[in-house]
Order: structure tokens, then sequence, then C-alpha cells
């Protein structure tokens, strides 16, 4: 028999007292205060570098090396071969090594790899009886909405309900959409791509006050584990898509699921083997090499999308910018709930006022000045940028820049995507580590060209002009 794919974590240290004078709100002291638990094991940015990269007893060697091999040799028939490998399929030294790794950073007793964020949903999915109901987030990414509408509908005569989970009338609606068939309820916090945020604690004392055998699972993917642990906020399993934030570098395929619950473990393992959705020793010893440089990564993904979101606020040719680190975003308070302490602590540390904006990972969308139904204006736009590339995908050193309505949304239906916020003037950015001042400017001059507006248009220019527009 092959290895458990199961990946036993450190325990997070929580960090340094709290400090004080910072402009952090009481609320925020709080949530970092609370997470200052005794806990002897390494801290986050340690187990990034550390975990599953452990010097190799033969040679010393500090970095694994990547395992090729297929097959593993057998002393007797039946009997797995040397540390308990016997086929890739069922277990590689390189993604043992991964799996425990991300399920260290998300403070998980177990962690599977996939060959992609689209191969982990339908895990998950498959690991509900056929003819079950889920209840999914409304604007949920589109390829997990082809996936519930198009595929285990079919195949697994799963029905799914969408519904809109934002905090006001969040309990209502919620319960309504509950049936004694619903096995799964399916979130993103933020969404994709219209970052609204949904309040984990409150789903979960929801969903197990109806049912505690429904499973709540929660698409990562847009925080990364640095930004948010959504296990400890109630969560039952966790996905990502690792080809995103978690391998930083656009060079891999890959995907992963989290979990503490020993019923999905087991379920998700034989998944992983029995369908074959692996992905390779190369790619994991990639996103591997990537968790290394997670954290810095992050922060600065972080610091360098909140920028942009305050200086897209001001630009007159947009009209609407959404990133839950802005005060004006109408979930910023929970955002300063939910953030993990450590993005907490680091932004207070630096003696950053979150009151007056909080790096909350590198996603924002912003809408621009034109007409929501017509595709034209923002793929204009988009294709007069020169730093930032227009392209699918996000998570990467890179600035990456889509319009959904278009691209990652388009098999979404026309009236469903316009109810959720996804017109044609929505873009979504996925902020790099390019120096702001270039992605600044790189905005100004493609909404210029194509708006006539510019970021250093006088203000009285800038209203004639609107209210010509009106």
């Amino acid at each position: 028999m092959s290895p458990s794919a199961s990946a036993t974590a450190a325990p997070l240290a929580a960090g340094a007292p709290a400090p004080n004078g910072n402009g952090a709100s009481s609320a925020a002291h709080s949530h970092l205060n609370a997470s200052a638990a005794a806990s002897n094991g390494l801290r986050f940015d340690t187990l990034a570098i550390h975990k599953g990269s452990e010097p190799e007893p033969a040679t010393g060697a500090i970095i694994p090396s990547i395992t090729l091999a297929t097959a593993y040799r057998q002393s007797t028939a039946g009997i797995s071969g040397a540390d308990g490998f016997d086929y890739t399929r069922f277990g590689n030294p390189n993604r043992n090594s991964l799996e425990a790794n991300l399920a260290a950073l998300e403070g998980a007793k177990h962690a599977f790899a996939f060959s992609s964020g689209t191969a982990v949903t339908t895990a998950i999915l498959s690991s509900i009886p056929n003819g079950s109901h889920v209840v999914s987030v409304a604007d949920v990414y589109g390829g997990t909405h082809k996936i519930l509408t198009q595929i285990v509908n079919e195949t697994n005569a799963i029905k799914t309900t969408f519904v809109d989970l934002d905090s006001n009338g969040l309990k209502e609606r919620l319960t309504k959409a509950i049936t004694p068939e619903t096995k799964l309820i399916w979130l993103e916090t933020p969404t994709n791509p219209t970052l609204r945020l949904v309040d984990l604690p409150l789903v979960s004392q929801i969903v197990k006050a109806i049912d505690p055998s429904i499973k709540i699972a929660v698409d990562g993917t847009f925080m990364s584990p640095y930004y948010q642990n959504p296990l400890s906020l109630g969560a039952d399993v966790v996905s990502h898509s690792a080809t995103k934030f978690l391998n930083g570098h656009t060079d891999v395929l890959l995907g992963v699921a989290v979990t503490n619950d020993e019923t999905i473990a087991k379920k998700l393992k034989f998944v992983q083997s029995s369908l074959g959705a692996v992905p390779s020793p190369f790619d994991c010893w990639l996103v591997l090499r990537g968790l290394k440089t997670l954290p810095v990564r992050m922060r600065e993904h972080g610091r360098n999308a909140l920028r942009i979101a305050k200086y897209l606020e001001k630009h007159p040719g947009i009209k609407d910018v959404i990133y839950p680190g802005l005060p004006s975003h109408p979930s910023f308070a929970l955002a300063k709930k939910q953030i993990s302490p450590r993005a907490l602590r680091a932004q207070v540390d630096d003696g950053i006022d979150i009151e007056q904006g909080l790096q909350y990972s590198g996603m924002l969308s912003f809408r621009i000045d034109c007409d929501p139904t017509d595709p034209s204006v923002g793929s204009d736009v988009l294709k007069e940028l020169n730093v930032i590339t227009l392209a699918l995908s996000l998570g990467g050193v890179e600035s990456l820049i889509e319009q959904p309505s278009t691209m990652t949304h388009w098999m979404v239906p026309l009236e469903e995507r316009l109810a959720l916020g996804i017109g044609h003037d929505l873009i979504r950015l996925s902020v790099g580590l390019e120096d702001p001042r270039d992605l600044e400017e790189d905005l100004d001059q493609a909404l210029t060209k194509v708006l006539g507006k510019s970021a250093t248009q006088p203000a009285a220019e800038t209203n004639k002009k609107r209210k010509a527009d009106a």
C-alpha cells in the first residue's frame, strides 16, 4: 500500500505582544490578541521555507531532489517498497513534501495535491453522494459555475442553488436555500471577480445548527494561507489553485485541498489515487520552491494592490473600485475580522493605520466609466496597456488583467452576469510585484487614450468633462 498523503502541520506561533498606538481598531486588536496563543511551533515564514524541505539523509542536500520514477521496487509481492512508495499515482516524494508544506501553512492535518485547481473542485464534489444538493455563493468563479451547472448536475445528479451571501439577510437566505439533500456549501471569500466577502464564522454557525453533517468548502485562491486561513474560521475543507499565488510564477498548473476532517480526507485520498488527476513530481517541486517566498511575495502583492486601489479611486476614468482593504468597501469591517493574525500584525508592526486601508492580498476589480453593456470600451483600454499583461490567470509576480464578462465568466448567462454586477465595464486586476508607479502610469495612459480622462487632469477640467458626458 502507498503512504498516506496526509501531513501533520507544526502549530503556528502567534508572534509578539499586541502593539499600541498604531491606529488599529479595537476589533482588529481583539482579533490579533486572540491569535497570540501559546505555541512552541515554528512561525509561518519559517514553515514556508523549511517544511517539506528537510535535508535529505543520504546526501545532506538542503533542497529536495526531483524523483521522476513512476514505479518502486518491492521486496515482497503486495508490500510497498522503501518508505511506502509503490506507484507515483499513489504517492511520490515530491508530492508528499509539497503536501506537508501546504498542510503546515494552512494549519491542517491533511493536504492533497491535484493536477489543477479545477481538479480539486471536481474531487471535492466527487466526495458527496449522487443526487446531493449544493449551496454556492452566487458570484462564484466561472469555471466552478460551469462544473456545478453543466457537469456534476448531469453526471452526478447534483443540484446547486446559488445564493447571495452578503451579510445583510444572510441567515434568512442561507437557511431558505438548505434542503434535506444539502451536503455541501461552496464559498469564495473574496468572490471572483466582484470581491464580495462572506462571513465564514456566521455561515458555519448557521449551517452546523441546521445540520452538522453539511460540509463547508472554501476556495482560498485569492487570499493564500498568508492572508486567510478558512479552517480556523469554520470551513471543513479549503481548496487552492496553486497555479496562482502559491506558486507565484505563472509556470505551473496545480491544485490543492487541505482539511482537518478525517472523513473528507479519506474521500479525497481515494479520489486522488483512483481518478489519477495528480501533479507531476517536477510541478510539485516548482510549487514547493515558490512557497518559500510566499510570505514576502504576498506582503508586496498586498502593498501594491492597496496603493493601486487608492490610485484608481481618484481616477476620473474609473467609477468604482472594489478592494476589500479599502474603507469604502461595504465589508471592510469583515475584512479586518477575517484577515489572518500574521498579516494583520505585519501591517500594524510596519506602522500602517489599517483604518485608512488594509493590505488584503493582490486582487482588485474596478469599473471603467462606460456603458456596462458595451464590451468594446473595456477591451480597448486593456489593449492599450504596455506593462500590465492582458491574460487569463492571476497571482504571479507580473500584473495580469482581464475583462471577466468576455474571459473568465463568459459562460455565465448574460442576465445572471448583469445581476451579479459583472458587466463589460468590470475589469479584474491581479497586481504583481512591479514598481507600483509604473503600474499607475500604465493604467493612466491607457485610460487617457481611450476615455480622454487622465489622473493628471485638473479637477475643474475633470468635473467639466463628467458633466458633458452626463
